[in-house]
């Protein structure tokens, strides 16, 4: 994702408002530092797509989780399988 800084952004605003818009977008920074994103608006914003706990309650884990498969991974390590 290309970036731009703030003082060369300000004259060219519609034409990279635009670019933005037909899915490339770009970052602000401010002396060389990112400060913000221009997207389109119907594009995903990445923290949403990796929110956690979205599934909770609807996913159980069963309290032996963490012992499963002790016996098959002990044979490995010590040549029964």
């Amino acid at each position: 994702m290309r970036a731009a800084n703030m003082h060369e952004a300000k004259p060219r605003l519609s034409r990279l408002v635009e670019s933005a818009a037909n899915c490339d977008p770009f970052i602000i920074a401010r002396v060389g530092k990112p400060v913000g994103r221009v997207i389109p608006v119907d594009s995903p914003v990445p923290d949403e797509a990796r929110r956690s706990g979205f599934l909770k309650g609807q996913v159980s884990v069963p309290p032996e989780v963490d012992r499963m498969g002790t016996s098959e991974i002990e044979g490995m390590f010590e040549g029964r399988s």
